[in-house]
């Protein structure tokens, strides 16, 4: 019988995974007042920077990795043909991330944005965003490699079951 249902629930954990962090959550550009680039993967400020060019927006926020990648350093401290803002978010995870967007919207006036994130990444960034930031959002997947993406599933399921139930607010 404790086998039967460790089985099940563990069925039902994977199936739960799956759809939250598998599946694409991902959202279509919107014309923004600003593309953000969440920190993490290298995949993810080429997308963003594309954002630029393509025009959704006119500025590009950087959300600065621990350490500083080269990639996030050649955009925040080169002249680029578009204007770029770049932070440190505090703490440094998700959440001080959506508390730094929230500060910089309404700091700038910002009522339309579009987030830059792992596909893995999107159905937590969205909630913790959304609790800091009104204005309309788009939540943009970057590729990403598979190679890690059971201990992201993993990290993201246990981060999701904390901020859903410990740390609610902004």
């Amino acid at each position: 019988m404790i086998i039967r249902v460790t089985v099940l629930a563990l069925v039902v954990y994977v199936c739960i995974a799956l759809a939250l962090f598998v599946v694409h959550h991902d959202d279509r550009p919107i014309k923004a007042d600003a593309i953000i680039v969440l920190a993490g993967t290298t995949e993810r400020l080429p997308v963003g920077q594309a954002l630029i060019r393509k025009g959704f927006a006119p500025l590009l926020v950087v959300s600065l990795s621990r350490p500083t990648s080269h990639q996030q350093a050649a955009v925040c401290q080169r002249r680029q043909s578009f204007r770029v803002l770049c932070f440190r978010a505090r703490p440094f995870e998700t959440r001080g991330e959506a508390e730094a967007i929230g500060r910089l919207a309404t700091r700038f006036g910002w009522k339309r944005i579009d987030v830059v994130t792992s596909q893995f990444h999107i159905v937590r960034a969205r909630t913790l965003i959304r609790r800091c930031y009104h204005g309309a959002l788009a939540m943009v997947g970057a590729p990403q490699s598979n190679r890690h993406l059971p201990l992201d599933v993993l990290a993201e399921s246990a981060k999701l079951v904390y901020q859903q139930t410990l740390r609610r607010s902004c």
